[in-house]
């Protein structure tokens, strides 16, 4: 039996529910689809190749960096790098000093610190650095018939030798090592020049330390070029670590001002590889027979 508050509530809850009904799908008909963000996409910025350059520099350069096979493993890594070619001419420094005086190189690495800090002076080169260094020894052979394993001091051996007139291999050839050992005889009050045992041989010396081996007798060297040459050799080292034994290397490029036409931007893009971070632990890495042949940079006062 249906009551009136019986009917009531049903027409009531029909009402409710048909308006809920229409509210929600009149809603849902109406609502715009949510869409998911879009990723952002990664730019990745290329680093631009540097472009190399095709085209040469002339390096002139002392024997013993040649020798001791150091620019064969700097050189490619700097052309590898800039593009730039390095052409190499090996010869003492002396005449090292002279071809880039003439401006018949762009750059120079040598060893002979007096005569390039004056040639920088007169305005030849600019731009020098202490780049590396190593040292002077005496070598000769094992039973070292002179006796200058006995002393401590260049001096002591030479006079040593002059004095029994054992018979001594100079280069003779104006190098940065010719003029050491000038300046060492002559400390030692000493002029060995026109002696029947002072050999001048006028070569560089890779040459000169052959001919001493082949004669086992004695001469001054500079470690990097011994190092690299020992197991071909019959020579051992008899004298060290005197202090005036001390080796330095400089690089540095050929004036423009004087030399317009010599490649002066190139000669400073040589310069700053052998003086960079890189470079200087390059040459440190540089070994021979698990050798050491060259401590970057140092510089005297």
């Amino acid at each position: 039996m249906f009551t009136l508050n019986g009917i009531r509530f049903k027409l009531l809850f029909g009402l409710v529910f048909w308006a809920v009904f229409f509210f929600v799908g009149g809603c849902a008909e109406e609502a715009a689809p949510v869409e998911e963000p879009a990723a952002e996409e990664e730019v990745v910025e290329e680093t631009p190749e540097q472009e190399l350059i095709d085209d040469f520099i002339v390096l002139a350069t002392t024997t013993s960096t040649y020798d001791s096979g150091l620019l064969d493993f700097l050189n490619p890594i700097f052309t590898e790098q800039t593009g730039l070619e390095v052409q190499v001419v090996s010869q003492g420094t002396g005449a090292a000093l002279e071809t880039g005086s003439r401006g018949d190189a762009d750059v120079l690495l040598v060893h002979d610190r007096v005569s390039e800090l004056e040639l920088v002076e007169e305005g030849d080169f600019v731009d020098r650095y202490d780049v590396m260094y190593n040292d002077f020894i005496i070598v000769g052979p094992e039973d070292d018939p002179a006796g200058i394993m006995n002393v401590d001091r260049v001096t002591d051996a030479y006079n040593l030798i002059a004095s029994g007139e054992y018979s001594f291999v100079s280069r003779g050839d104006d190098s940065g090592t010719y003029r050491m050992e000038l300046r060492l005889w002559e400390d030692a009050g000493l002029d060995p020049e026109g002696q029947d045992w002072y050999q001048s041989i006028g070569q560089g010396m890779g040459g000169a330390l052959t001919m001493t081996s082949e004669q086992l007798i004695y001469t001054m060297t500079d470690r990097g070029t011994y190092v690299a040459m020992r197991e071909n050799l019959d020579l051992v080292i008899l004298l060290e670590r005197d202090p005036v034994l001390f080796n330095q290397y400089g690089v540095m490029a050929v004036n423009p001002d004087k030399h317009p036409h010599v490649k002066y931007d190139y000669a400073l893009m040589y310069i700053e590889f052998l003086m960079s971070n890189e470079g200087q632990e390059l040459i440190n890495s540089y070994q021979v027979n698990n050798e050491t042949l060259f401590f970057p940079g140092y510089g005297l006062e």
